[in-house]
């Protein structure tokens, strides 16, 4: 969504690097100026600060945006913010696109720090703000998690293959027994607490209402709440359908091109995997998931194809039960069915 309700003296475009950063700005229906890299460090961040005051003014009236490149973006995104820039974050599809839309072959920081300059003054990205606490208590532990989860797979994995020769090492196999029960237990670890921090948070009358669904568990529902910022980032179910990579996408044009539609490998793919494994469990015990699960099977549907379909209703109605703070009542259909002929009456 753009924002299109104030007017800037400066768009700033800024390239993103591991070690520097890039910056090039402009005024409003002017070019580009020439490019300023700076060390991504304090006095990095400072040494920009000065540059843009000088040249907007103070309150800085200035429009900024950068790439979200891996994390390292970070740092300078909240440090602008919060000395009251209007920071957009944006999605690095949308900058190479800008850049080969103007034919453009060359790249290089300077390059690409202007053309950000003028996506700002041309489209105005929405504003971006950083994520409340809580976000970053729970997806950091998540994350870890993850990791945790892999490297347990890969001991058991080890072990499996260990027990497959005809001579086994007592000592190789006491070790990868203690390494996966270490797992274990810092897996559990964990999942207690990613539990009391979401417990303390703003977010858990949001984890109560999730979790009251069948096939929704409290990790499933933590990454839900962290994936959407607690139902914030999009304005309805089928925006985050699209954001989570769950909305089939139409690829049509003249007599040529008659593609099926299909999800891709767009879109958050972490929040995809978990709503994903929680159909496992929903299409069993959730009484709407199972039904329209069973029905696209009959139909004739893959199996995969069904259990992205059902994913995306489970995120339906994951979105009905945390955007209104409502607990799952499995009699919903059936109270609804059960008005329309009073209604019709």
């Amino acid at each position: 969504m753009a924002d299109t309700g104030k007017a800037y003296q400066l768009y700033v475009g800024i390239d993103i690097a591991t070690e520097t950063f890039t910056a090039s700005w402009l005024a409003p229906g002017g070019t580009p100026t020439a490019p300023l890299t700076c060390d991504q460090a304090p006095q990095g961040y400072a040494a920009l600060q000065q540059r843009l005051d000088r040249a907007a003014g103070s309150p800085p009236p200035a429009r900024v945006a950068l790439e979200a490149t891996g994390t390292s973006w970070v740092a300078l995104a909240v440090t602008l913010h919060e000395a009251g820039y209007r920071v957009a974050v944006v999605n690095p599809r949308q900058a190479h696109h800008c850049a080969k839309a103007q034919l453009r072959r060359a790249k290089t920081a300077a390059l690409d720090a202007r053309d950000l300059a003028q996506f700002a003054a041309a489209l105005r990205p929405a504003p971006w703000a950083p994520p409340p606490s809580a976000y970053h208590e729970v997806r950091q532990r998540l994350v870890a998690r993850d990791g945790l989860l892999a490297m347990r797979a890969q001991a058991r994995h080890q072990r499996h293959a260990l027990l497959q020769w005809p001579v086994v090492v007592e000592a190789v196999r006491q070790h990868l027994d203690a390494l996966i029960a270490d797992l274990d237990r810092r897996v559990a670890s964990r999942d207690r607490e990613i539990a009391a921090v979401l417990a303390q948070s703003a977010w858990a009358a949001s984890l109560t209402c999730l979790t009251s669904a069948p096939g929704i568990g409290p990790v499933t529902a933590a990454w839900l709440l962290v994936g959407t910022r607690n139902f914030t980032l999009c304005a309805g179910p089928e925006a985050l359908a699209a954001y989570a990579g769950l909305a089939p996408m139409p690829r049509e044009s003249g007599r040529s091109v008659r593609a099926r539609p299909a999800i891709g490998h767009d879109g958050n793919g972490r929040l995809r995997t978990a709503l994903y494994m929680a159909t496992l469990s929903a299409t069993r015990h959730n009484p709407a998931i199972r039904a329209f699960y069973q029905r696209l099977r009959a139909a004739g549907k893959p199996m995969k194809v069904a259990r992205c379909a059902a994913a995306r209703k489970l995120l339906h109605q994951a979105w009905a039960l945390g955007s209104t703070l409502q607990h799952f009542d499995p009699d919903h259909k059936q109270q609804q069915h059960d008005t329309l002929p009073a209604l019709a009456a």
